[in-house]
């Protein structure tokens, strides 16, 4: 069977939007577009002159849907909600990231200042007719969701499992087990979040890729660099003819 996978804007987020959906196009018909800094989304025109099958990584810098702040908390509803928007137009599912709290009494209501932002933007998704999926993080201090006992905080919600995150928290193995939606895939030597391109770090990809066979998800490439996806794409490509 042949391997399918998508990639993501990551690894050429110094490049315009549509020069990067120019240099994709010749790789793959599936791309994640990173919703932030050169490839922020205004509205949906830099995405109609490509046919690609997409997905967008809601905002996430300077977003927190966790806050105790509640105008950063609801702007941060707001700011994902026009995302929303915009996959909704091109039939995208969006990935969100889960929220962080600042200290560590803050936990209980940041959970609850969380479930809060979900149903919000649950109720938009459904009007929308769109979906999304929330990803668990890697190994920073007070973030939600970086090991599969934090899976009820996003209830029934889509689950994103990215690879590399896990790797960092020492999860990845448990992580398998669980149902998963989608996939963010990349490398790490279990110390920092390097976006390594796949067989630079110690991550190994076999499970994952049974994982994803079982899940029926869709692997991204999410890599730091253009090269990277390359060597990825043929690393990946070797594991299943394996």
């Amino acid at each position: 069977m042949q391997f399918e996978f998508g990639i993501s804007t990551h690894c050429l987020s110094s490049t315009p939007l549509p020069e990067a959906l120019e240099m994709l196009a010749p790789l793959t018909d599936v791309v994640e577009v990173m919703d932030d800094g050169m490839h922020y989304l205004e509205n949906v025109e830099p995405l109609l002159s490509f046919e690609f099958e997409y997905f967008l990584h809601a905002p996430s810098r300077g977003v927190n849907l966790a806050s105790q702040l509640e105008p950063i908390r609801k702007a941060s509803v707001e700011v994902t909600q026009e995302c929303f928007e915009i996959a909704g137009e091109v039939g995208a599912t969006v990935i969100v990231h889960p929220g962080y709290y600042a200290w560590e009494a803050e936990r209980t209501q940041a959970e609850n200042r969380f479930a809060t932002s979900l149903e919000e933007l649950r109720i938009t998704a459904e009007e929308l007719q769109t979906d999304f999926f929330i990803e668990n993080m890697g190994n920073w201090p007070h973030f939600f969701l970086k090991c599969p006992d934090e899976l009820p905080l996003i209830d029934d919600q889509g689950f994103v499992l990215d690879v590399g995150h896990a790797n960092l928290n020492g999860c990845l193995d448990e992580f398998l087990t669980v149902p998963i939606d989608h996939f963010h895939l990349h490398d790490n030597m279990g110390i920092e979040d390097t976006h390594s391109a796949i067989g630079e770090g110690i991550i190994d990809f076999g499970p994952v890729l049974e994982a994803m066979e079982r899940n029926d998800a869709m692997p991204i490439i999410e890599v730091d660099s253009l090269p990277g996806v390359m060597k990825s794409i043929e690393a990946l490509k070797t594991m299943k003819s394996a």
